[in-house]
């Protein structure tokens, strides 16, 4: 194998896949609570774009596991997108556990990510119409 060859992934691009036992449903839940529509779609999925980034949701018999973050978004201003989709119905988790506590829905973490140049992240999390944890974050620098 050559040098070249030990990083085909890292070519690659990264596509996020969420079940949903109700495709309508979910259809519905990214349309008017997220405001996004689907670009393709195939029977039993329906594919998203954002930011240069793309996700499918498909048909899936079994549950999402909730208990971990299984997307998220990074944005510029945490506060304005978390009070645009409250506004909209999505109710954010609370989170208390060691090492990370939210209030009022958001927390902040320090030390996260300083690759990307930041000191820490504010993080929101919130579930979808099927039960999967999406999360959002914004880089604190």
């Amino acid at each position: 194998m050559d040098a070249d060859d030990s990083n085909i992934l890292a070519r690659g691009r990264v596509a996020t896949r969420l079940p949903a036992q109700d495709l309508d449903r979910a259809r519905r839940f990214y349309s008017e609570v997220l405001g996004l529509e689907p670009v393709d779609e195939r029977p039993g999925g329906l594919l998203y774009r954002c930011g240069g980034t793309e996700f499918a949701v498909f048909r899936s018999a079994g549950a999402a596991p909730g208990t971990f973050t299984q997307m998220g978004w990074e944005v510029d201003d945490l506060d304005t997108v978390v009070a645009r989709l409250r506004a909209r119905g999505v109710t954010f988790e609370e989170v208390d556990v060691p090492g990370l506590r939210t209030k009022d829905g958001i927390a902040d973490i320090d030390g996260n990510y300083p690759s990307k140049g930041a000191r820490g992240e504010r993080a929101a999390w919130f579930r979808d119409s099927e039960g999967n944890l999406l999360g959002i974050g914004e880089p604190v620098v």
